[in-house]
């Protein structure tokens, strides 16, 4: 068995946004969005970042592209600390991670043509003849199953699964060992929804590609994912391989996630454990546990500890104090 190479590490990531009032600006509180999180990703894998609107994933997302500052933490590309590289910098990192964005129109510009927007990146990183970049833009259109004169057309033109497979391929162009899949197929219909799961678990297996996937959607993530990292007000409260987090999650947070998710067979029966409570504000978070005012099993140490993201067993990682102990 190869040796597990990590494509990305996160190492106690936080963003805290000031909140401010009056005409001074003064900062009276700070939205914790992001609190402390950790993990890594390797080569051919898809870690599958879930969790109720508002918990912090895409906030995540931004922070591993630095497209927002940290408020503290590093994150590794390939063990490089992007978190203090400096302008010059983070141009050569952008070229080995990249985003497939969940609106498909809304991030292509609408004013350029499919095949400018697909080789706009290489143009920015690599010397090509007109010629050269064309023929790129065929290759990488087509590997995404659009026709090679579709890169004469504009986004307007295409169907809403087209433009995220045009996402697509303009994310591989410059040959990324990682890329970011911010709710890459929400804005889709069902049907097209699988089409362009496939397709990324195809090109994964075929260019070894490394998935930060970052979805709401438990069937999408069950289908694609390896590993799941489930967050609830900025902190993962669960890490563990997908078959292990369907089959006995650890986490009460998770097991209500999974309990609530729709089952696609009307003559199923199961138990429904619905949530009771609102999802705290993460500008005033409850105190020890940020669950426990939700959770059917909270006991006092809840109320006053924040419990650790312990390993429980082998690749299995849980922040509850009812587990582990």
């Amino acid at each position: 068995m190869s040796e597990r190479r990590a494509v990305l590490e996160v190492k106690d990531l936080a963003k805290h946004f000031d909140v401010t009032r009056g005409l001074l600006r003064r900062v009276v509180a700070k939205i914790r969005a992001v609190d402390g999180v950790s993990f890594d990703i390797a080569a051919g894998e898809t870690l599958c970042l879930v969790g109720e609107s508002g918990c912090g994933k895409s906030t995540v997302a931004k922070l591993i592209l630095r497209l927002i500052e940290p408020t503290s933490g590093h994150v590794a590309l390939d063990g490089v600390d992007v978190t203090q590289l400096d302008e010059a910098g983070m141009r050569a990192h952008r070229r080995h991670v990249q985003m497939v964005f969940q609106d498909p129109y809304a991030s292509l510009n609408p004013r350029l043509r499919a095949g400018t927007i697909v080789t706009e990146p290489i143009e920015n990183y690599e010397t090509m003849s007109a010629a050269d970049r064309d023929e790129r833009a065929v290759k990488l259109l087509t590997r995404v199953g659009l026709r090679a004169d579709s890169r004469n057309r504009f986004p307007f033109e295409f169907s809403g699964g087209q433009r995220q497979r045009l996402g697509i391929a303009r994310a591989l162009a410059l040959n990324p060992g990682l890329i970011v899949a911010d709710e890459p197929v929400s804005a889709l219909d069902v049907s097209v929804q699988a089409q362009v799961l496939n397709l990324l678990m195809d090109l994964q297996e075929e260019y070894g590609l490394a998935y930060l996937f970052v979805s709401h959607d438990l069937g999408v993530v069950e289908h694609i994912g390896h590993r799941i990292a489930v967050m609830y007000l900025g902190r993962i409260v669960e890490l563990a391989r997908r078959e292990d987090i369907f089959a006995d999650p650890q986490h009460p947070y998770s097991e209500a996630l999974i309990a609530a998710a729709p089952i696609p067979d009307p003559r199923a029966n199961r138990e429904v454990r619905l949530l009771e409570g609102e999802v705290p504000s993460p500008m005033n978070p409850p105190s020890g546990c940020h669950f426990h005012t939700r959770c059917p099993y909270a006991v006092a140490r809840c109320r006053d500890e924040s419990p650790a993201l312990r390993e429980i067993a082998p690749g299995r990682f849980v922040a509850c104090h009812l587990r582990g102990n």
